[in-house]
């Protein structure tokens, strides 16, 4: 499964992001596109050393300063499903 297909089936999903300078935004994916740019709704950042928190209504977030996404394990089960009932080339 490709990450993208994974990004698009949990639009409306929570989601944590991990950026590479070590902060994190927690909140739902509203929309990705193929750079893995993403625009989440309600989000809470967290600073890098855990001690400061932001409530935000919504922020982008630039695909090549992600470090990594963790999504609920129900949007995997998601996925599995839009693969299994696409019909075959």
């Amino acid at each position: 499964m490709l990450p993208l297909t994974l990004l698009r089936t949990a639009v409306f999903h929570p989601m944590l992001v991990e950026l590479k300078n070590g902060e994190t935004y927690n909140g739902n994916l509203i929309s990705c596109d193929n750079f893995m740019n993403i625009h989440l709704r309600d989000v809470i950042c967290t600073s890098r050393d855990g001690d400061r928190f932001w409530k935000i209504p919504e922020c982008y977030v630039r695909g090549n300063t992600i470090k990594y996404l963790r999504l609920p394990e129900d949007v995997l089960g998601l996925v599995k499903e839009d693969v299994n009932e696409r019909p075959t080339r």
